[in-house]
């Protein structure tokens, strides 16, 4: 094992803000606190934003951009970890397909749910999600996953030996700072006239809307307030029920503050999620002290244990008042154990023999 200079996949740092940028920003963060010079370094595409402030990873910015197509990642980035010999460390379900190192699989979805993706963009996604799975699976040095239930999936699918993936989970970190921003209910006022639902995540297809508009159809006194923003593997017919819904309010974009602000007021966070590799939204909730009424289908159960109120995400006839009246343990051991600090102390545990 020849010990080398960890290079950290900046693409990240070009993308919107979702659950594995904010993994990727917050946990390089925690790491510069645990590496010591000459050990890490994070390459970032020309089109980087929000670049931080680090003290012992090294900067590189490379003169190329980072967009939709896997270029950044399989020509520049590639080509500068095979140039100047480093081990690549990669956040978000790829790799350089030549020469994989450590690397993130969150989930993998698009082998286990082919069948969501269906247009032709989504099934350029499929392929390409497919192979980076094999790639990383087969050829990477070590793996992280977010759960014990993604670890299985991988294991199971690809034969991958186990002492090779690394369970590091995910987490929250710094939300406390974040502030209320409570325009939104000048915005949207019904929201602050009556208690109401509230659910959050890309509107993809395993987010599971279809329960969210056949419940709101089914209890026509309960209001629900649905954000996040429609992908290319949304399905129409689901978004246009509730858009059509009267007690279905959906909010579009909601910065960071206007979404806790919403998570302090609601009754209640719902994630009927039919797949979930970790599922962070439920644990924001959970910090703003919202209850959670969650799915319990696959990393679901792992991670929340008896801190959540669950639903069947095929069954949506259910009372949710009557559900929410049942006991649930309090959330304080799992938001200490559940933070992007603890991620990147797993991650350097299995890093430091490296470098």
């Amino acid at each position: 094992m020849k010990n080398k200079i960890i290079a950290i996949n900046g693409e990240s740092w070009c993308r919107n803000l979702t659950g594995i940028e904010r993994l990727a920003i917050e946990v390089t963060c925690s790491l510069d606190k645990l590496v010591k010079p000459g050990q890490v370094e994070l390459v970032l595409p020309a089109n980087a934003k929000n670049i931080p402030e680090l003290k012992n990873i090294a900067i590189v910015k490379l003169p190329q951009e980072a967009h939709f197509m896997p270029k950044w990642t399989q020509i520049y980035f590639q080509r500068y970890v095979l140039k100047n010999h480093r081990y690549s460390l990669n956040y978000s379900n790829t790799a350089p397909c030549l020469c994989p190192g450590f690397e993130f699989i969150h989930d993998i979805y698009a082998k286990l749910y082919p069948q969501d993706l269906k247009s032709r963009r989504d099934k350029l996604i499929h392929f390409y999600s497919t192979w980076m799975y094999r790639v990383i699976a087969k050829g990477a040095k070590e793996i992280f996953t977010v759960s014990e239930y993604t670890k299985k999936t991988i294991t199971d699918t690809y034969k991958t030996p186990s002492e090779k993936i690394h369970v590091v989970y995910s987490g929250v970190s710094g939300y406390n700072e974040i502030k209320e921003d409570l325009s939104v209910f000048e915005r949207l006022p019904i929201l602050n006239e009556r208690p109401f639902y509230f659910t959050l995540g890309s509107l993809s297809t395993r987010k599971n809307l279809k329960w969210i508009a056949a419940h709101a159809e089914r209890y026509p006194d309960e209001l629900f307030a649905v954000s996040g923003k429609p992908l290319p593997t949304a399905v129409a017919p689901e978004l246009e029920k509730l858009n059509h819904l009267p007690n279905v309010i959906m909010t579009g974009y909601l910065s960071d503050g206007q979404v806790k602000a919403l998570l302090k007021k609601a009754k209640a966070f719902i994630m009927p999620s039919y797949f979930e590799g970790f599922g962070l939204p439920p644990l924001e909730a959970l910090s703003c002290g919202c209850p959670i009424i969650i799915s319990n289908k696959t990393s679901l159960p792992e991670i929340y244990g008896k801190c959540a109120h669950y639903i069947d995400p095929d069954k949506a006839d259910v009372n949710l008042n009557d559900l929410l009246s049942e006991p649930v343990e309090a959330a304080d051991e799992i938001l200490k154990k559940y933070t992007l600090e603890n991620t990147a102390k797993r991650i350097w545990e299995v890093l430091q023999k490296y470098v």
